[in-house]
């Protein structure tokens, strides 16, 4: 059974043209084709970036840390408390009811939440090794791409398709961009949880599909295009994070616009009118279509809808900042979406809410609003006594 499903998914009607099989793409005089075993190495290559980012952070990053005033701040931690920390796993951080005042109830949320925030050292780490990844890449991707005649001509993108057969330089820039989305996804867990995660993992499983199948496949051509194109904004956003961690707050807010008009760009006007009608429309000139023509612009499509996801968001944030709407500095908080302007009205929000309670603060029972969940009261304590500090 196992043996029919394996024929049965690398059967050439599914990845090929009419008339083409998998011995058309075999090695022969001296030109070398593209394998699905190639792939392999991608998987160690990936631990091997999580091991290379770990020390980067420990001996770069940290250092960089450093001199630009970027600081672990020191964070008081909420004294033990199981009747608290219970509520705070189990009823979303909200109980209804509590036996302890207002303030000091708001005092020990306060400090059990900030533990559990990644710390800005930690987020300057993460954005430096992010910048330095996508900026070699671009650079290194623009350096394959640039001399091709199909960076000019998109219609020699096909030329050929799909006997082309691929060179050094295209095979490293593919498993090295590959294995980078690995890594990202490896380490996704133990990464800042972003408010765009679930995107996140999106993104990085549609990225990976895709480059495993437009190389196996041999959509290589078109694949080295979208990977240059997708790490030219990149490297923009991490650095405007990192100079916004450091408290450079016009750098990162002028680097933000730039990013901005960039993604705009490359992702919303170049990437659908160029790249995608490159890979929807000249291929039927060549061959009817087949399965692996719709499943590649099927996860083309996955990724532009993040794309336009990711745009409004960032349109919506510059929109606040030009027009002098957003208060405060601007921050960026994921990898293609800054949602800072959301994290600000819940913090002022909140700030009410903990401003109401504490004026409540002698009353017996403190109810807590916005729960769904029934939760009984409290043990009362005397007022100040067994509470936290």
């Amino acid at each position: 059974m196992l043996q029919t499903l394996y024929d049965y998914f690398w059967w050439e009607r599914l990845w090929l043209p009419v008339n083409l099989t998998w011995a058309d793409l075999e090695d022969r005089d001296g030109r070398v084709y593209a394998k699905a075993s190639d792939l392999y190495i991608t998987l160690p290559l990936a631990l091997l970036f999580l091991i290379i980012r770990y020390f980067f952070e420990l001996y770069v990053a940290t250092p960089l840390a450093a001199l630009l005033n970027v600081k672990e701040k020191t964070r008081l931690r909420a004294p033990p408390n199981p009747t608290l920390e219970h509520f705070y796993l189990t009823s979303g951080k909200q109980p209804k009811k509590s036996g302890l005042s207002g303030r000091q109830v708001e005092r020990w949320f306060r400090r059990r939440r900030n533990q559990d925030r990644p710390s800005l050292l930690k987020k300057f780490r993460e954005a430096s090794w992010r910048f330095t990844f996508y900026l070699i890449a671009f650079i290194a991707g623009m350096a394959v791409i640039v001399d091709k005649p199909w960076f000019y001509d998109l219609r020699k993108v096909w030329e050929g398709y799909p006997i082309q057969s691929t060179i050094p330089s295209q095979y490293w820039y593919y498993m090295i961009e590959l294995s980078f989305y690995w890594s990202l996804l490896f380490s996704i867990a133990s990464d800042v949880k972003r408010k765009d995660f679930k995107e996140q993992i999106i993104h990085h499983v549609a990225t990976i599909i895709l480059l495993s199948f437009s190389w196996f496949a041999n959509y290589i051509r078109a694949g080295t295009l979208i990977m240059a194109l997708h790490d030219s904004s990149d490297y923009l956003l991490e650095s405007a994070k990192m100079f916004n961690y450091a408290g450079w707050k016009n750098t990162c807010n002028n680097i933000f616009i730039v990013f901005a008009i960039v993604f705009i760009i490359t992702r919303l006007v170049i990437l659908p009118f160029w790249i995608l009608h490159c890979t929807v429309v000249y291929p039927l000139d060549l061959y009817p279509a087949f399965f692996g023509y719709y499943f590649f612009n099927s996860m083309m499509g996955v990724l532009q809808l993040l794309h336009i996801f990711w745009a409004y968001l960032i349109l919506r944030m510059a929109y606040k900042f030009i027009t002098g709407k957003f208060v405060g500095p601007m921050t960026l908080s994921s990898r293609n979406c800054p949602s800072s302007l959301s994290r600000y009205q819940q913090s002022s929000e909140k700030l009410q809410f903990w401003r109401t309670l504490s004026s409540k603060e002698d009353a017996p029972c403190t109810q807590w609003p916005h729960s769904s969940r029934a939760a009984p009261c409290l043990p009362h304590c005397p007022p100040r006594s067994c509470s936290p500090k």
